[in-house]
């Protein structure tokens, strides 16, 4: 009896603790960012076809095959550092709301955004350099819920132009041109810093900026 009890024993699967639960999530989220991290620098040098997983894998302090256990080919890791970045560089247009005054609310924008391209400049060049390429990897992502996105806060900006809060500008170009004039200063840091001698990194220069292009758009969108 004692026998089979220790036999039945041995044979019973261990549940393991939440603290070993909680720390493989960890181990494995970490191992994640280091991998995206480490491929975020590597294709906004060199694109996808001119990045090896080796390289990423090296990058990363973890072998290939770890590296393939987290993403399933190269373009599974492409694909995920291109959403990662979109979410990132779409979250404050996600903050606009028809509750809120515009001429503040476009002002915060341009800040933030300006503040991503002084930050995040490998993800702006990326997305840039992907665009570029006519999107291959991407296009699902553009179609369906950027489109969805911009389309929401089209609505918005309508409806702060039917309000009279702001001039009657087109809310689709409003947006392209805050995406192009904060975006240029990180995809074309280097020509930014050939010509003006400084980038966003000094904060005079950062200032300065953001209170030109608040100037140039505000004073654009402004009701007449």
């Amino acid at each position: 009896m004692t026998a089979g009890k220790t036999t039945e024993n041995k044979g019973a699967a261990r549940v393991p603790s939440a603290s070993a639960v909680d720390r493989r999530a960890r181990m494995i989220e970490s191992k994640r960012a280091a991998i995206l991290s480490a491929a975020l620098g590597l294709f906004s040098r060199f694109g996808l076809h001119g990045t090896s997983l080796d390289q990423v894998a090296s990058q990363a302090d973890v072998s290939k095959t770890n590296l393939l256990y987290y993403f399933g080919s190269k373009e599974d890791l492409y694909i995920n550092v291109l959403r990662q970045l979109l979410e990132v560089w779409l979250r404050p247009l996600q903050a606009f709301s028809a509750e809120q005054d515009p001429i503040e609310a476009i002002s915060e924008y341009l800040r933030v955004k300006l503040e991503l391209s002084r930050d995040h400049p490998e993800e702006s060049r990326l997305f840039c350099m992907e665009i570029m390429q006519g999107a291959p990897l991407l296009l699902g992502e553009l179609e369906q819920p950027l489109r969805e996105l911009v389309e929401n806060k089209v609505a918005v900006i309508q409806t702060w132009i039917d309000a009279g809060k702001l001039a009657a500008v087109s809310p689709h170009h409003l947006i392209f041109s805050l995406w192009a004039t904060t975006q240029h200063y990180a995809d074309f840091r280097v020509q930014i810093e050939a010509v003006a001698g400084k980038t966003l990194d000094d904060p005079a220069f950062f200032e300065d900026t953001l209170q030109s292009l608040q100037s140039l758009i505000l004073n654009g969108v402004r009701p007449r």
